[in-house]
This record gives structure tokens, sequence and C-alpha cells, in this order.
């Protein structure tokens, strides 16, 4: 059509074109093309001038996108899928065959392709079930995630949002006790730069380990603003939620059963296994010590140095870059106190104790005149107990354990004045006098002009001798 061949001359050239070898455009084959194809392809373009390459295209099939399903069928499927969202298409079919045997009214049996093209139509995907637990909150989780659109966030500043963590190992270590024990990881992960704050293994997942991981990794990068976590007992201990309300951290949670609002730190859990549990597969007595010391230098100088896929920098540099809104970190004292819980007790005032954990403590005598008494605590190191201030929550000093043996002595120290200044002593009444009451209440008895309401009993001493 660029070069129109003169007249006469068409049928010529169409042979010469069909004589020679093309590449196919899509499977890049050679290919060869009949006159006649040619032929149709060159008055077609032709009637359409605007398009000449578009009118060659494919033509759209006119039932596209109509799916050959009953109505009856497609209900049965769609009850059936509401029921079943984790089955695949292909058990779907088997189960409507099953269905359609029983009940024949149904109709035919449409193909597995037309059925996979109404799933595909209808958004019907395969969906993993969120818990194994059939329960109110699985069932709710699931129909949120049916109803609701998952996008992928990130925070606008580096410290703004930390994701926290357990993920239990896939290879046990050996302990002191001879034992193998499966650990747990606890770690630590900001969300803009995706930089490992804190991992550590464990023996246990409970709220001290969480303590004792995130003290760490405030530590190394300073105070974030909001922290994210599951829904565990570990971290939704008394210790730590008030830990994190005292330190000026939002405590955030994701939804029940919704895993993939954390999905960031799970996305770490696999670097572990796939990379750092895999360095170690030849190492047979793998103590936790061992596997400590490898997991800081892998995070520190693997992970943490590693181009992000999706980023497009290394964790530690766009840590570094910023915008970041990360504030100091506290001394370890200070973040000690700060993960406990604030618990209420009543004093004892026959001995100026109280109760912590089904263990006694002594309460210095300046406070003996206070019944309920306020007290910070962790439940894992109740060598440490401090007595708070109710209103302005200041610690007003430590709580020790009661030593029986040592009030054995019969040592007593003097009682402290509860007073800041020491009390005035008022003037003592005289001697042999009755009291201001019962003086007043004589004189208004001796105002009424009254005798007083008794009679009155002469009793003569008895003779020695004769007492009855």
């Amino acid at each position: 059509m660029a070069a129109p061949p003169p007249k006469g001359e068409l049928c010529a050239e169409l042979r010469k074109l069909a004589g020679r070898t093309w590449q196919h455009p899509v499977t890049g084959e050679p290919v060869r093309f009949a006159v006649s194809t040619i032929e149709r392809w060159l008055l077609r373009a032709r009637r359409e001038r605007r398009d000449p390459v578009g009118v060659l295209r494919r033509k759209v099939r006119a039932d596209a996108g109509v799916q050959k399903v009953g109505s009856a069928i497609r209900q049965a499927l769609q009850a059936q899928y509401a029921a079943h969202p984790s089955w695949s298409v292909q058990l779907h079919t088997d189960n409507l065959q099953a269905l359609i045997e029983r009940d024949p009214a149904l109709g035919p049996v449409p193909s597995y392709s037309s059925i996979r093209r109404l799933f595909q139509a209808q958004g019907w995907r395969k969906r993993r079930r969120l818990s194994s637990r059939d329960t109110a909150g699985a069932q709710q989780a699931e129909a949120r995630l049916a109803a609701r659109e998952v996008r992928s966030y990130e925070a606008p500043y580096v410290g703004s949002l930390w994701h926290r963590d357990c993920h239990v190992g896939s290879r046990p270590v050996l302990t002191a006790a001879g034992r193998w024990a499966t650990p747990v990881l606890f770690g630590v992960l900001d969300d803009r730069s995706r930089l490992g704050c804190h991992l550590q293994w464990y023996l246990r997942e409970n709220a001290e380990c969480v303590a004792h991981g995130l003290s760490q990794a405030i530590q190394k990068r300073g105070l974030p603003r909001a922290a994210m976590s599951d829904n565990g007992a570990a971290m939704l201990a008394a210790e730590i939620t008030e830990g994190l309300a005292r330190l000026g951290i939002a405590h955030e949670t994701t939804l029940a059963y919704s895993p993939y609002m954390n999905g960031k730190i799970e996305n770490l859990w696999a670097n572990v296994e796939g990379r750092l549990m895999a360095m170690l597969e030849a190492v047979t007595d793998l103590t936790l010590a061992t596997l400590n010391e490898a997991t800081q230098a892998w995070c520190e100088y693997d992970y943490n140095r590693t181009v992000h896929s999706e980023t497009g920098a290394t964790p530690l540099a766009r840590f570094l870059a910023g915008p970041e809104v990360l504030r100091p970190s506290p001394d370890s004292e200070a973040l000690r106190l700060a993960f406990t819980r604030t618990e209420k007790r009543t004093q004892r005032q026959s001995d100026g104790t109280l109760v912590v954990e089904a263990r006694r403590f002594e309460v210095p005598n300046r406070y003996r005149h206070l019944r309920e008494l306020h007290m910070r605590y962790a439940a894992w190191d109740l060598a440490r107990v401090h007595l708070l201030d109710e209103r302005s929550g200041q610690v007003l000093c430590r709580l020790y354990p009661q030593d029986k043996q040592a009030n054995a002595r019969g040592v007593r120290r003097p009682l402290e004045p509860l007073a800041a200044e020491p009390a005035t002593h008022a003037p003592q009444p005289p001697a042999g006098q009755m009291a201001p009451l019962l003086q007043s209440l004589l004189a208004k008895q001796a105002a009424t002009g009254l005798p007083p309401a008794y009679l009155t009993k002469d009793e003569s001493p008895a003779p020695e001798g004769n007492e009855p």
C-alpha cells in the first residue's frame, strides 16, 4: 500500500509476497501466507483507510465473555464457593458433578473450562483458610478479607512505625541441660527502611523476652512513634502495653487472623530461613549462643546491607537517609522501669506488709497510714518492686521482700513521723477532771432543775465476817 504496483502487476506482486518466509510476531517461528490470504488482507485494508492495521487484528468472538452455564448451576456453584472458598476449581467441578447426579434437574454438567472461566469472571479465587479453627473471629476475618481490598503500605518516616513479631525456628538447639529445645526468634523491623533493628533467639516466647528484645532495639536505634504486633499473649501483656505507653509509643495491633498486615516482618522470616538457617544446616551441635552470634552477624552485615528488591536501596542506607522521627533512647534503668505493670494492693496494718505475686513485701513505716498502695513491677523480676505516688505516678521507693529471720532478732526501727514537720504536742488536760463532753451533759441536766432520774439507795458497809 505504500508503493502500489502498476495496473496489471498486482497478482505478480502478491505471488512474490506469498513466496517469502515471514517471522511470526507471537511465536517467532518462520511462517508463509497464501496469495488468497494476502489478497483478502489487502482488500480489507483498502476499505478501512483510517486504520488499515487495526482492521486486520483478530476479531473478538461474538460469544466472548458469555458464560454458558445455566442459572441453576451458577447458583449451586455460588453457594458451594461461599461454603468452601479454599477448594480448587477441579474440586468444585467434581462436587458439582456429584450434585447433578443426585439432582438431574440442574441440567447438564458444564465442562471444566466453562466452570474455570466462570470462576475467573466472578472473581472466585481459591483462598487459603486464615485459621483451621472455625470460630466467630476467624469467620469475621474471612468475611472482611472477602469484602475489603488489601493494599500494601509504607510509613513516610523512619521510626514512625516498627513491626515486631516472634518466629518459631526450624532447627532445635542444644541447651546446657543436655536437652533439645526449639528456639523462638524475636525481631523488630522498621517499616520505611526495612532495617532489622534487633534480632535475638530465646528459648520461649513470653513478655520478659519481648521486653528484653524491644529494649535492645530501642537502645540501638532510638524510640519509635508506633509499634505494630499481633494479638499474642506475650505482645499484649500488661508490662508491654504499659511500657509502650510510658515511652510514648503507640501500640498498634493487627486484626484477628490477619497476619498479612504484618507482612514485612513475615518476609524477614523467609530470609532468615532461606539464608541464615540454610548456612547453619551443617552445624550439628547448634547452641543458643552460637545461633544468636551468627544471627547478629547476618543481620548487620548481610540483610541490612543487601539491596531490597522493592525499595531499590539497602535497609541501612535508607535508614540513614531518612527522613526520621526517632527520639533518643532512655538509659537501661529507665527502660527496665518502663516495662512494668501497675497494681494496687491493700496494706496489712498489723505488720505493714502487702502481697505481690504470692510473696509478702514490707512497706516503710512512713507509709503505714496508707491503706491502699500502688506499685510497679514486672512479673519476671520481683527483685525490683517500686512504690508509686497514686496521683503523679512517681516512684517513691523500692519495696523489699519480708525477711522473717532478720525480724526474729528483735531489732525494731522507731516509727518515722508521718508529717513533714514535727507535730506540736497539745497540752494535756489536768488530772482528775471529767471529759469536756461529760461536763457539758451534766450541765444540761442541771439546767432542767429536775433531779437525776434514778432512786438513791444508801448501802452501809457490811460487818466484817458477815459477808453472804
